[in-house]
């Protein structure tokens, strides 16, 4: 499919141009969603705000080959201000620890390390190597320069090697583990 044809189509107000492009992105949109969300409920409504928002404002978008950026930065925007409202509002269901037998236990690690980044520095670590979303795009949707990001990154990786290094280093003591 040819994306820029298509969003030029949108543009005119071509509906199933639009409605190509949404299920095309469908899927990204979910993995964006729920690198920032934790519900699944959640996602949903942010995916569900994130499309009506990109329909009502497509004719806004200046050039077509910036869809999929722009589609992701509302898509972040609704995400944060679902957790906004969320952190209002505690569920008993974030209360439980999820089980190592759910989904493994090396899963449940890399999400338990990465819940200890700061969120720019999760999401940034999450876009890049778990959704292949490239330097180039992350720039775009972070609205800061390329090598920002790749610092951004860098420093990222950096800050996981020391809390993996600390845990690491905690679990020994006088060369013997705990």
């Amino acid at each position: 499919m040819d994306i820029q044809k298509e969003v030029k189509k949108a543009k005119k107000g071509h509906r199933g141009a639009f409605e190509k492009l949404v299920l095309y992105y469908q899927v990204m949109m979910y993995r964006v969603a729920k690198t920032i969300l934790s519900r699944d409920e959640d996602c949903a409504d942010a995916i569900q705000e994130t499309i009506l928002k990109a329909y009502e404002k497509i004719s806004t978008l200046r050039e077509p080959k910036y869809f999929k950026s722009w589609l992701i930065r509302i898509l972040m925007n609704e995400c944060y201000q679902i957790g906004r409202q969320r952190k209002r509002v505690v569920s008993i269901e974030e209360w439980v620890e999820p089980s190592s037998l759910d989904s493994g236990y090396e899963k449940i690690e890399v999400t338990e390390l990465l819940h200890k980044l700061p969120s720019e520095q999760r999401e940034l670590l999450q876009f890049y190597h778990i959704e292949d979303i490239s330097i180039y795009d992350l720039s775009v949707i972070y609205e800061v320069p390329e090598n920002t990001i790749k610092t951004r990154l860098r420093r990222a990786r950096e800050n996981v090697r020391d809390i993996f290094q600390k845990e690491d280093d905690s679990k020994w003591i006088n060369g013997k583990i705990k």
